[in-house]
């Protein structure tokens, strides 16, 4: 095994965050475990910066689900996998699906979710502003998985639509979520980059129902150099908190480049944040005022008022698609990364600047109801995404491209952000995708990455692992 440094943990403050009337837990900490390999030679190629087996938007690309790991990928050929393992072993049963991947194109995905109604495993693959496909495990396949077999009988066929159900012929950025009920939801974007909508559809264990779309892309946008007439809001995410309330923070990206300085940045602008009471029938903005109902022409737009949390122009090189998690109280919580102002007020190359100067912060409601912010003191070095996760204490952790680990005490207020484990010896190509069921049912860490390569010459795939504080 190679090997990797884990640095020191940060203690955590003597001072408690004001409102939080709870003994601090211990402060956070990375122990690593084990790393597996699910494949020696996956799929490679690089577009638009990324990689299409790890691009961390995945919801889920690897995910954990009554003792057993699942992990979805494209393997050398171009063959979607999927393989699964018990946590405890080192080697990966794999099942190879009939689809192979369309295009050398890193949106297109695998994503897997879990509907606990009736114990599927379902996967869409392969999409961007395009046909999307579908597949469906048996009935019961995640809820005995030490007395199922894993073959390709065990997966249905390869369909272009939702048990029929269509949705859309522009399908992008699949995200399943699992309601408190056991209900699974498919979130994705109909339309094209700077002028698409994010949608919903529910499976109840027996049928997909399309919810219809919540978000809009008109309206005007105006900025300092110019306006925009149509957009689509990229999610931060969409996760259910512990009380059972849907949130989502979101950028908006522009389809006019007039709104920027330079064309060589990228048009998205501010951080917004809205959630839901009723499983995504409505939406309402941070003070609960109502701003769309699903499904109707009465939908989020960039001119309704009490969105934006964090205000931003699009000069700064604003990361799409960043993460969020919610503590253990229900409170929200995002990274967003940008380019500062001290490194200047016009990004005129999006991948150079972000590599040079870009930053994470992470972005959090506190228990008064207002919205604090601090900069995570580690350098992007990458024009890519930062993931984030919180521990049952509710320490954060940012999981940096190639593999970085830093983490911030609940104690201190989140603000005594260091650096845990620095990613030697991974040679990670960047972006990792998190198994986020495990964080929440495990306290373990485990994440998944590709190692860097060149051109087309596939390479190794791994998942490691690592303990949270106990």
């Amino acid at each position: 095994m190679k090997r990797r440094t884990v640095l020191a943990s940060a203690a955590p403050a003597a001072v408690a965050t004001p409102g939080i009337a709870r003994a601090a837990g211990p402060g956070p900490s990375v122990t690593e475990k084990r790393t597996t390999t699910p494949d020696s030679r996956a799929i490679y190629f690089v577009s638009y910066d990324g990689l299409v087996n790890n691009n961390s938007f995945q919801k889920n690309g690897l995910l954990t689900y009554k003792g057993h790991q699942y992990a979805a990928w494209y393997t050398s050929t171009g063959h979607a996998v999927v393989g699964r393992r018990a946590p405890s072993a080192s080697n990966w049963s794999t099942v190879t699906l009939s689809h192979v991947l369309k295009t050398s194109d890193s949106h297109n995905v695998v994503s897997m979710g879990v509907s606990e109604a009736d114990g599927r495993l379902h996967l869409t693959m392969d999409s961007h502003s395009d046909g999307y496909f579908y597949v469906k495990s048996v009935a019961g396949l995640v809820d005995n998985p030490a007395g199922t077999s894993w073959t390709s009988s065990v997966f249905g066929p390869v369909q272009t639509s939702l048990d029929g159900l269509v949705l859309t012929s522009q399908f992008t950025y699949p995200q399943f979520i699992s309601t408190p009920e056991g209900r699974l939801q498919l979130s994705y974007r109909a339309g094209i980059s700077g002028n698409g909508r994010n949608a919903l559809a529910e499976y109840d264990g027996s049928t997909w129902t399309a919810l219809g779309e919540w978000t809009s892309s008109t309206g005007t946008y105006t900025s300092s150099h110019g306006s925009s007439t149509a957009r689509n809001m990229y999610l931060h995410g969409i996760d259910y908190d512990v009380n059972g309330r849907l949130h989502s923070f979101f950028t908006w990206r522009e389809q006019n480049a007039a709104v920027m300085c330079n064309s060589g940045g990228i048009t998205n602008h501010d951080t917004g944040y809205v959630h839901s009471t009723d499983r995504g029938r409505t939406w309402r903005d941070d003070a609960g005022a109502l701003v769309a109902t699903t499904g109707t022409a009465d939908t989020v737009a960039v001119t309704d008022a009490g969105l934006v949390v964090d205000p931003l122009g699009p000069d700064h090189c604003l990361m799409n698609q960043e993460s969020q998690w919610t503590d253990s109280t229900g409170l929200p919580h995002a990274i967003i990364s940008y380019v500062p102002g001290r490194f200047g007020q016009c990004t005129t190359d999006y991948v150079a600047d972000r590599t040079a100067g870009g930053r994470a912060f992470h972005l959090r409601k506190n228990s008064s109801g207002g919205w604090t912010k601090t900069e995570i003191p580690v350098p992007l070095d990458s024009s890519r995404r930062t993931r984030l996760i919180l521990d049952k204490y509710d320490n954060a952790y940012a999981v940096f491209p190639y593999g970085r680990i830093a983490g911030a005490s609940r104690s201190s207020g989140h603000t005594d952000w260091t650096l845990l484990f620095d990613g030697s010896g991974l040679n990670a190509f960047g972006e990792v995708v998190i198994d986020e069921m495990r964080v929440r049912s495990d306290n373990v860490l485990s994440f998944m990455y590709q190692e860097k390569s060149t051109g087309t010459t596939p390479s190794a795939l791994h998942v490691v692992e690592f303990s949270l504080p106990a």
